[in-house]
């Protein structure tokens, strides 16, 4: 075999912008933050670690509530993880995964696509309601497409993750 095919393959990393959320002090920061959090040093954060923490704190968690604290991340909490969980509380802003089930509720057939109108009556006149202003503001930067179509994937991506 060559010295090429030899390597070892590596696991492919998804880009990531967290990290100019963040000046270099807040990530130092938050770096410190996880290290004491990640008691056993594994590089993650689990539902272990988070109660020796709460402990430490003398704080006496239930199981739900560290399940609960573990369930806001969508996979295993490594420091990237961290940052981008720190980034959403900081910035206000639902994590993405929720921001989706909130516009699935009204996608029967997970098309990924809400009709621009269905949207608007729901927004105007259920739960936290917009005026016609907000939605008209909101629709504006949103893709709509021939069928007066919302594209809510899109849409949430921008938010997320910018254009």
């Amino acid at each position: 075999m060559s010295r090429r095919n030899q390597k070892k393959k590596r696991a492919v990393r998804q880009n990531s912008n967290v990290f100019a959320m963040f000046d270099q002090g807040q990530i130092a920061e938050f770096k410190e933050a996880f290290s004491m959090i990640d008691h056993d040093n594994d590089g993650f954060i689990d539902k272990e670690d988070l109660k020796d923490m709460l402990a430490s704190l003398g704080q006496n968690p239930t199981d739900d509530y560290l399940e609960d604290m573990i369930s806001e991340a969508p996979g295993s909490i490594n420091f990237t993880m961290f940052l981008t969980l720190m980034g959403e509380k900081m910035s206000g802003t639902d994590p993405e995964h929720e921001m989706l089930q909130a516009f699935e509720t009204f996608d029967v057939g997970k098309t990924g696509l809400i009709n621009a109108d269905v949207l608007r009556d729901a927004m105007t006149t259920m739960g936290d309601r917009f005026t016609d202003e907000e939605v008209d503001i909101m629709m504006k930067g949103a893709k709509i497409d021939g069928r007066n179509n919302f594209d809510y994937r899109s849409f949430v991506h921008v938010l997320k993750h910018g254009e």
